[in-house]
């Protein structure tokens, strides 16, 4: 099962031609219909965007793990909305952060395979995240996101790093 990318992107645009979007601009868009249908409960839909055996890790306070309460079905999702503040696609990842005042800050880590379906997601809740590129012929390592620094003038939290 995956995701119907004719849902996602239009098959013509305004001048008849049809769009071959790279899979970053796929998986961007997955995740947007992901957080969508998690804000309105449609459970069918997040049903073909992530896989049945996603792989899960999570980094924050025990007590804080909404999303993965919400995608096993533990918690309904009116109990804690997620609202992207912004979203990035980096290859087969796309890393979205949202925040709710000056106590609840997160940032999320999907993975998407070839289909287009998430197959994994990391959770940071309350910690800095810095995603390191890593350039395999080389080793280098290449920062392309970091947490928003507005949030790092009022509090500290932990910061970690994922090298991709």
């Amino acid at each position: 099962m995956g995701i119907n990318h004719k849902e996602i992107m239009p098959e013509q645009d305004e001048e008849g031609i049809s769009p071959v979007p790279e899979p970053q601009t796929w998986n961007k868009k997955t995740v947007k219909m992901l957080y969508k249908a998690l804000a309105h409960g449609h459970t069918e839909t997040i049903a073909r965007l992530v896989a049945a055996d996603l792989e899960y890790w999570y980094h924050g306070p025990p007590p804080c793990q909404h999303m993965m309460k919400i995608l096993t079905g533990e918690s309904r999702h009116t109990e804690f909305k997620f609202k992207p503040r912004s979203i990035m696609a980096i290859g087969d990842r796309v890393i979205t952060e949202g925040w709710d005042g000056f106590k609840i800050y997160w940032v999320h880590a999907w993975t998407l395979n070839k289909e287009g379906v998430i197959i994994q997601f990391r959770e940071y809740f309350n910690t800095w995240l810095t995603v390191l590129l890593r350039a395999s012929e080389t080793r280098d390592e290449f920062p392309v996101w970091q947490s928003d620094p507005w949030e790092r003038l009022h509090r500290s939290l932990p910061d970690l790093v994922l090298a991709i």
